[in-house]
Order: structure tokens, then sequence, then C-alpha cells
């Protein structure tokens, strides 16, 4: 099974709400480079595919997560698999038609110059990144608080956002704490430059 059928397969027997189908056909369609489009320009995902793969990775990752008995035993948190879905399929949305492939010089392993693409960033919708995925979502279907407030705080504390409001925010939605822990050992553990083998 190819990424591509896994994440339809996730998002069309997970995410059933109303606007679903409208946002996955905007997905699919021509004008968004979801499926093909990198994670980043040079770190995790920097690849064709690499949000797809990505997307995937959090989505396993934060299964894994949920699955954890004290979360339901002792701290009386748990989420539907929609939610699941929606938070970790979705959380970096905002990527989609984002990159844009450019060309620079370099030298090739025999000492010659030849021009090598790059992804380089052309934002045409300069709205930030959890925030930006949790606007283009609710363009198509309504998010719960904790979806929302998960996606829009899934890069922790490595954002400029002040960090006390990152902080209440994990606290008050714990969604949003597990989905920066997915998110992290996704990019960290199972895509980037520590990536195990």
């Amino acid at each position: 099974m190819t990424n591509r059928e896994r994440f339809l397969e996730i998002y069309r027997s997970q995410i059933t709400r109303e606007g679903a189908d409208k946002l996955l056909s905007y997905l699919c369609s021509e004008n968004c480079d979801f499926f093909t489009a990198p994670a980043s320009t040079r770190y995790h995902g920097a690849y064709e595919g690499g949000l797809l793969e990505h997307s995937l990775n959090v989505y396993d990752c934060l299964c894994d997560i949920m699955k954890r008995p004290r979360l339901k035993d002792m701290y009386q948190i748990e989420y539907s698999n929609e939610s699941i879905a929606i938070s970790a399929l979705l959380h970096d949305i905002c990527k989609t038609n984002f990159y844009k492939v450019s060309y620079r010089n370099a030298k090739n392993p025999e000492g010659k110059w030849e021009s090598v693409p790059y992804y380089t960033i052309e934002d045409s919708l300069p709205y930030g990144h959890g925030e930006k995925s949790v606007y283009i979502i609710s363009g198509y279907m309504k998010l719960t608080r904790d979806e929302a407030f998960a996606i829009r705080y899934h890069m922790g504390f490595s954002t400029n956002d002040d960090p006390g409001n990152v902080g209440k925010a994990l606290e008050m939605f714990p969604l949003a704490f597990f989905l920066n822990c997915a998110d992290t050992e996704a990019a960290y553990f199972m895509e980037g430059s520590t990536k195990k083998t």
C-alpha cells in the first residue's frame, strides 16, 4: 500500500464529520500539492512526498501515545479516533502549496558545476504555522476546541509564541501536548538526522 492509499484509507474511515469530504476533495485536487509536497526545505522530509509521510508518521506516533493505559486510567484523558486522525493527519496542512522547486549551482562529485534543484518557500498565505492549518481546515469543516488547540500548538515551545501561552495551551488541552510529542518523535527520530535504522 502506498502512502497516499494509506492516508486515504485512514481519512475516509476515521474522519466522517460534515465537510470532511470537501476537504479531501481539495487535498486530492490539482490545486493542492499535499501528496507530493516536502515537509521542509532541508530538515525532516525535505523530499517529494515528505509532507504525506510525515503526516502518517505523526498519526502512528499519536496513536501509540494514546494507547498508554495511564492516559485513561490515571488522567481520564481519551479522544475519539476521529480527533486523533484530524489532529495528526492535518496538523501541517499549512505546508500545502508552500514549497517551490528552485535551482542553484553546486559542484558534482567530479568537481564540475551543475544546476541542482532545491526547495524554497513561497508563502502566498502568510498566516503563521499552526494557526494557518486551523484556518485552512476550518474553511471546510468544524474543529473541536481540543483539535484546534492541538493543531495550533503542535510545535510546542519551538515557536516564537509567548512561552506562557504555549505552556497554558499544552496544560489546558492535553491533545496539544500529545500531538507535539508525536510531531517531535516523527520529525527527529523517524525522519530527521537522528533517524534510527
